[in-house]
This record gives structure tokens, C-alpha cells and sequence, in this order.
């Protein structure tokens, strides 16, 4: 793999400890500027809402100018609002930075996932997009965590300023190793890669992107509850159990960048039909601390294996997008990762039971299985019909 891939990656880990370490400093920012925890809780909406607005706004803007002025841009202004937000004291500017954050980030990631594919042969595009996508999965494995104890240790803005700090060495190499020239991308016409975007095929991997990380994030979002209320385990095991599902997510995109390249092979029927089945295991057994670490580690790899493997799905089938296919495969994850927690928090607001968001994982999964199958059949049908039968 080019050695620019990694810088990619760092970057890429940098923002990922951004947008999901809020979990852990929203007490303190809510003490800190005066304001109700939900409020503060809503930083993380913020962010999931710029991510799927921003990413294929960014990535038209974008289109045509030269891959390193985008990548550098990009990553300038992500740095420059956190310094802001880590020096504000006003809530409604910290909550315009998390927009801008976020649109800055699905617009550095579009053009990272294309940069990625594009570097490599046809062949190891998948092991180059599950290379990148690690940046998200060690952010869950390291720097979630990591903010969280440097929140509790030095306060809230700290972490900000360790995230601004992160990206610097990231930003120096892209100005050092990025693709410099516009690389024929005055030729990008928009229009024609969102009629390559509405094709049915690229559709299918997107919805199914979604709806497998909806079901992954309506969980994610409430692990911590589920072992603090539910287990009954200790504050402080709520890192590592979030680490045990990074560490999960982690092997689960490496072994799937080495082993498939976005096909619906046996192995991706598989493990999609294992999905709900694993998520109904973590309901079950969420009041026993042994079987909820075993599975939230196996579902952290199953969720975040099929999930890099659908990107570099929707990557493939959109491959005559290249400009807009990974905005577009940023905008599919983003919205399961949206909608996964809003459907749970209505569950568990209804019931009072947070082992009910694992449930709503597990019935996300269970579409997600639908859809291959509805997929899997359209294909088998339009062979029969072409092969005039």
C-alpha cells in the first residue's frame, strides 16, 4: 500500500476521535457554558447532520480542483474550528463549529476515499479503502477513549485542542505528498456522475450501507448505559468496553480489506445474516459482563467489516462517479449513523429498557437482510430474463 494512504488515515483518525468522542464531554461542556445536557448531547447531531449534507456539497464544489489544494483546505479549516470551539465560551458558536467540522470532514473524506482508490490497481481497492476506514475504527479503539479520560482529566477543551494538535502532522504531509496536479479533473461533469449515482445497483449498496450502520450505531450509542445500567459494571469499564468494540471494528475492516473487494460473496451473506443474529445475543445477554464483552467485540467486527466492505461496494458499482462516489458512500453511513440512535432513544423512551436498542439493532440487521435477498433475486431475475427464459 503507498505510504500516503497512512497520512490519509491519520487524518481520517483524527476526525473520527472528533465525532465520536463528544459521548464523553458532554457533562462537562453542559456545566462549562451553562446548559442543559441535552442541549449539549445535541453537538453530536450537529455533526451527523453536517457529515450527510456536507459530504456531497463538498464533493461537487470540489470536483475539479487539484487533489491536494482540496485534501489541504479540507483539513486547514477542520483544525481552525477547533481551535474556535476550544477557546469559545458561547454554545451557539461551539454548536456552529461541530456543523462546520462536520462539513469539512465529508469533504476531506469524499476526497480521500477517491484519492485512496485511485492509487492502487482495480484489485486492491478494497484492502486501500479498508486502510483509510481503519482511521475510524482506531479512533474508536484509542481515541475515544483517550478524549474521554483527557476530558475528565483536564477538562473538555483539552480534547479539542489534542484533536487540532493531531491533525497538524497530517496536514504537513498532505502538503508534502498529495497528488498535486488536477489529475483531468476540469473534464469532472456532475451531472453525469449523479446519473451513475441513481443507478439501481448503486442504490441497493447504499440503502444497505445505511441500514447496517444504523443497526451498528443504535447501539453503539447506548453501550455505555446498557453497561453501567443494565450489566451493572463500574463507570470506569465503560472505556473498555467501548475499546472492545473498537478493537472488534479494527479487525473486522482489516480482514475484510484483505478478503473481499466489495462482491456480495458467500462470506458477506454470511456474515449479514449473522448480524441480527448477534444483536439479539448482546440483548440477551447484556446483563452478564463476560458474554457482553465477548459479543460487542464480535459485533464491533461484523458491523465494521460489512460495512468498509459496502463502501467499497458502492466505490465499485459507482466507479464511473469518481468524484461523487465516496461522498455519497459518506452520506449512506451517516444517515444509518443518524437514524440508528434516533430510532432507539425512541424505543428506550417508550419502554424504559435500554437492552430494547440492541433489539432495534437487531431488526435494522434483519432489514438489511431483506434488502440482500431483494437484491440477490432483482439479479437472478434480470440473468433468467436476459437469457431469454
Amino acid at each position: 500500500m503507498p505510504v500516503f494512504l497512512y497520512v490519509l488515515a491519520l487524518a481520517v483518525f483524527a476526525q473520527g476521535t472528533s465525532e465520536f468522542m463528544l459521548s464523553g464531554l458532554v457533562p462537562g461542556i453542559a456545566r462549562d457554558l451553562s446548559v442543559s445536557v441535552g442541549a449539549a448531547a445535541s453537538l453530536t447531531s450537529a455533526y451527523a447532520i453536517g457529515m450527510i449534507v456536507g459530504a456531497p456539497v463538498m464533493a461537487a464544489l470540489s470536483a475539479r480542483w487539484p487533489r491536494r489544494r482540496a485534501l489541504a483546505g479540507f483539513l486547514a479549516a477542520f483544525v481552525v474550528v477547533h481551535v474556535i470551539g476550544a477557546i469559545t465560551t458561547d454554545f451557539a458558536v461551539l454548536f456552529g463549529t461541530r456543523v462546520v467540522a462536520a462539513i469539512v470532514n465529508a469533504g476531506f473524506l469524499a476526497v480521500a476515499m477517491s484519492v485512496a482508490t485511485a492509487l492502487v490497481p482495480a484489485e486492491k481497492r478494497g484492502r486501500a479503502t479498508a486502510v483509510l476506514l481503519s482511521g475510524v475504527t482506531l479512533s474508536c479503539v484509542a481515541g475515544v477513549p483517550a478524549g474521554a479520560l483527557l476530558g475528565d482529566w483536564s477538562g473538555w477543551r483539552s480534547a479539542f485542542w489534542a484533536v487540532a494538535a493531531l491533525c497538524l502532522p497530517a496536514l504537513a504531509l498532505v502538503f508534502r505528498q498529495a497528488p498535486a496536479d488536477a489529475a483531468g479533473r476540469e473534464n469532472v461533469s456532475i451531472r453525469r456522475e449523479a446519473r451513475v449515482l441513481a443507478a439501481r445497483p448503486v442504490q441497493w449498496a447504499m440503502v444497505l450501507a445505511a441500514v447496517v450502520n444504523g443497526a451498528t450505531f443504535a447501539t453503539f450509542a447506548y453501550l455505555a448505559v446498557i453497561a453501567t445500567d443494565i450489566t451493572h459494571l463500574p463507570d470506569a469499564a465503560v472505556p473498555a468496553l467501548l475499546a472492545a468494540f473498537g478493537v472488534g471494528a479494527f479487525v473486522g475492516v482489516t480482514t475484510a480489506g484483505r478478503r473481499t473487494d466489495g462482491e456480495f460473496g458467500r462470506g458477506l451473506l454470511l456474515a449479514v445474516c449473522a448480524l441480527p443474529v448477534g444483536w439479539a445475543a448482546l440483548a440477551a445477554t447484556s446483563p452478564y459482563a463476560a458474554p457482553l464483552f465477548i459479543v460487542t467485540i464480535l459485533q464491533g467486527g461484523l458491523s465494521f467489516g460489512i460495512g468498509s466492505t459496502l463502501v467499497t461496494r458502492v466505490m465499485r458499482t459507482a466507479s464511473q462517479a469518481p468524484s461523487l462516489g465516496g461522498s455519497f458512500a459518506t452520506v449512506a453511513l451517516n444517515t444509518g449513523a443518524f437514524l440508528g440512535p434516533l430510532i432507539a432513544g425512541v424505543a428506550t423512551g417508550t419502554t424504559g429498557d435500554y437492552r430494547d436498542a440492541a433489539w432495534v439493532s437487531a431488526a435494522l440487521a434483519a432489514m438489511a437482510v431483506a434488502v440482500v435477498a431483494a437484491s440477490r433475486a432483482r439479479v437472478t431475475a434480470a440473468s433468467v430474463e436476459e437469457a431469454g427464459y
